[in-house]
């Protein structure tokens, strides 16, 4: 019997032990509970998928535990969520030198200062409740100590082994990971993994005195033979394979279509249908969208955005949407995908492929020749795509027109070339009613400039364009590359279909996932802004102290009429808050969207998309198109037409609060996992950068100043868009200043300067392959500096010499 007397600094200790034998996290099982109702345990294991008395003994366990420290109070047999005061729920961030930051949720809350002492064995990246201790001022943040572990982030660890007097110990690579595992024997020779990087799971959390305790499941192998895609998906605990339940399950969806399932559909077969996708993705993960086009009688267009119904075949709480849940998002490594859902369903149900039926959730929408929406509706579908194009052939039939030779074969779409004029004209509308409500583009490099073959594979993964979504991406704003035209003219569509769900959502008043980028800090806007002054470039904004899209808008424009555009996009880059995931509709900045936006487009590569699926269909099976049975004015809750004209609840209650309890338990894992797909495909860009440069070490390159801090230059060599590191202790010939306001690093004898946006000479120094650092010399460049101390601001140096040093 697990033993759970529960000490005051044990809270995250006995909730390990809890962990070791459950599928479910606490967040998890937490997440259940919302607005004070009281929940019954056999809903929680079906939402749990307790489904054996050994699950079922395991979750009584856990709601006995949490109980008696009062997280959850019971009531005739069922349990509520208990409210404390003082109480936030966080994210940890801890440092090397092992102090901790709780970061709260919710968008503008203070981050909550942790001591190494007041952690109660929580690691970094841990989900905790922290108890504040201390209220914050002005100058200092609040404090707490962690009063429950929520769920744990690290169940294995990347690490080094070493021996002890004690038997085997390993060392976490991450240097935030302030302790050591002990390792268990478990059959292998464990001294031949002595000083190689080995991946280890943990068996144990600490407990009490006693270590964390694991046991090598991986030898990766010494710093040349690891292979980085192992290390990243060590690293990031990524799973390479689906369990075996959800592969059965997968096996066993039907492979053809009923009739039943055809009477229900609108039938679109005898459409022209055409699917546009990058060469460069793998097949399995991106035929999820299909298009047409055609002329109404009343001389409009009829667009057609064709969705893959994942949601028909990926039911809730089947195994194989536990998995996609678990998961939330498709990882991209170079030619490796850790895919969201198995090849059975991406690479052949929900593909869409020339010839082939296939289900889908279309978005039908009626625009004139200037791009605005006339009318739209939202229909299951029966597809079938005539014509599979790449972005390259789309490219070159397009390009036909300006008498441009054909860079590949084209012939066999000849039929389709008026027809895909039309989508390129339409698409270009779009944009222009996108750009005139405000929305901007960030014009970002896509490759490096060398022609050295190895440099030149190496950039195929690193700076290719990412086709990963035909949508705005991560980065909340379209990106736009001199190279990609045709994924622009798909994206545009992409664009409209999401937003156009996102409204029709919010006009039938049901549940949805809506994504929402925030606007950015003012007081970071006006630091950009006088920095870009410091380049001789003037910006403003339209209305003082308020930041809107057309104010990037006009930044963006002005960029490109300056030889410093890269750097300055570099620079509103890091003024831009992270995109994120909501149960309310919030605007969206990157789009100029007041009212609402979601992703609708993807749903085989992202699970938000998958939910707004499962919505709709909500609206198709139970939708109530009348206020009640005795009424006989109804409306189209698949039309636009319904719009204003709805005063009764569209779904009925039940499934409107399961839908509303599911999607708000879900909504912050789905943003931590996309996170660690963001931070996985970054290590993976980075280990290559690292690899690339360890063997051009003492080359010399050409950079640009893409960043000045008091600790010294952040350096992007132009001809492999590879950052580096010039450290201040490394300019000898003079004691160096920084001049933060004027992002400069003075000689104080010699008057030399180092300032953003400069182009100097560098030479490779060294290169941390695992911390992905690469260090610069500079060996030219530079330029005198003008006589002004006048912004020389001595306290805010030493401020920022001291973030940079931590």
């Amino acid at each position: 019997m697990i033993n759970l007397r529960l000490e005051r600094n044990g809270y995250g200790i006995k909730q390990t032990r809890i962990y070791r034998f459950m599928e479910f996290s606490i967040a998890a099982l937490l997440a259940n509970f919302a607005d004070d109702k009281l929940v019954a345990p056999k809903a929680l294991e079906k939402k749990l998928d307790c489904v054996d008395e050994a699950s079922q003994r395991k979750l009584q366990i856990a709601l006995d535990a949490l109980e008696r420290i009062g997280i959850l109070v019971k009531e005739r047999g069922k349990y509520k969520r208990v409210s404390e005061e003082g109480v936030v729920e966080g994210k940890l961030r801890c440092s090397s030198k092992g102090f901790c930051f709780a970061i709260q949720d919710i968008e503008g809350s203070e981050d909550i200062y942790i001591r190494e002492s007041q952690l109660n064995n929580a690691w970094n990246g841990d989900r905790v409740l922290v108890r504040v201790t201390k209220e914050g001022s002005r100058r200092r943040s609040p404090e707490g100590e962690v009063r429950l572990i929520l769920e744990r982030s690290n169940p294995s660890v990347l690490a080094r082994v070493k021996q002890t007097d004690n038997g085997f110990r390993a060392v976490p690579l991450d240097d935030r990971l302030l302790f050591e595992l002990q390792l268990q024997p478990n059959g292998g020779n464990l001294e031949s993994a002595i000083d190689q990087l080995v991946h280890v799971e943990v068996l144990r959390y600490p407990l009490g005195q006693n270590p964390p305790l694991g046991r090598v499941a991986q030898i990766l192998g010494t710093d040349t033979d690891a292979s980085d895609i192992d290390i990243v998906c060590c690293k990031h605990d990524l799973p390479r394979q689906f369990p075996d339940p959800v592969l059965e399950a997968a096996k066993e969806l039907p492979g053809k279509i009923s009739r039943a399932e055809l009477k229900k559909r609108l039938d679109l077969r005898k459409l022209t249908t055409l699917t546009l996708k990058a060469d460069t993705v793998q097949a399995n993960d991106s035929l999820d969208d299909a298009i047409t086009l055609q002329k109404t009688k009343q001389g409009d267009w009829q667009l057609g955005i064709h969705i893959a119904d994942v949601a028909y075949y990926v039911k809730p709480d089947s195994p194989i949407d536990r998995e996609a849940r678990k998961r939330g998002t498709s990882i991209y490594l170079g030619d490796v995908v850790v895919s969201m859902l198995p090849d059975e369903i991406s690479s052949n149900l929900c593909a869409l492929r020339a010839g082939k039926d296939r289900l889908a959730v279309s978005v039908l929408v009626t625009l004139d020749a200037e791009g605005q929406v006339i009318e739209y509706e939202i229909q299951p579908t029966v597809i079938q795509v005539d014509y599979q194009l790449s972005y390259q052939q789309a490219q070159a039939i397009l390009e036909r027109l300006s008498g441009q030779p054909a860079a590949v074969d084209i012939a066999q779409f000849s039929s389709i070339y008026e027809l895909l004029d039309q989508i390129a004209a339409l698409s270009k509308a779009l944009e222009r009613q996108r750009r005139r409500r405000g929305a901007f583009e960030l014009n970002l490099p896509e490759k490096p400039m060398s022609g050295n073959t190895s440099d030149t594979e190496v950039g195929k993964l690193l700076f290719s364009p990412k086709f990963h979504y035909d949508d705005e991406g991560a980065l909340g704003a379209m990106v736009v590359t001199p190279s990609t035209p045709t994924h622009a003219m798909i994206a545009e569509l992409m664009l409209l279909a999401n937003q156009l769900v996102a409204e029709h959502l919010q006009e039938l008043g049901v549940p949805g996932i809506y994504r929402v980028h925030p606007t950015p800090d003012p007081d970071d806007v006006l630091e950009l802004m006088k920095l870009a002054a410091n380049m001789e470039i003037e910006l403003h904004l339209e209305q003082e102290d308020t930041v809107q899209p057309q104010d990037y808008q006009h930044f963006t424009q002005k960029f490109a009429e300056s030889d410093a555009e890269r750097v300055l996009t570099y620079l509103l880059l890091e003024t831009l808050k992270p995109a994120f995931y909501s149960t309310t509709p919030k605007s969206h900045f990157g789009l100029a969207l007041e009212h609402g936006y979601t992703h609708f487009t993807s749903p085989v590569r992202r699970y938000p998309d998958l939910l707004v699926q499962r919505v709709l269909h909500a609206v198709f099976e139970e939708g109530r198109d009348r206020k009640s049975t005795r009424s006989k004015e109804t409306v189209n809750l698949r039309h636009s037409s319904s719009h204003g004209n709805i005063s009764w609840n569209v779904l009925p209650p039940e499934i409107q609060q399961e839908l509303e309890s599911d999607f708000a338990s879900v909504v912050v894992h789905l943003g931590e996992r996309e996170k660690i797909a963001q931070e996985a495909e970054q290590d993976l860009e980075g280990l290559k950068k690292a690899e690339l440069m360890r063997e051009r070490t003492g080359e010399i390159f050409h950079g640009l100043i893409t960043g000045v801090q008091s600790y010294g230059l952040f350096v992007e060599i132009e001809e492999l868009l590879v950052e580096g590191l010039v450290h201040v202790s490394s300019l000898k010939d003079d004691w160096y200043e920084y001049r933060s306001r004027q992002q400069t690093l003075v000689g104080r004898k010699n008057r030399k300067q180092y300032q953003l946006g400069d182009r100097i000479e560098v030479q490779v120094k060294s290169v941390d392959y695992y911390r992905q650092q690469i260090d610069l010399i500079a060996v030219g460049g530079g330029s005198e500096a003008i006589e002004d101390d006048s912004d020389m601001d001595e306290e805010e140096d030493m401020d920022e010499e001291e973030d940079g040093l931590d």
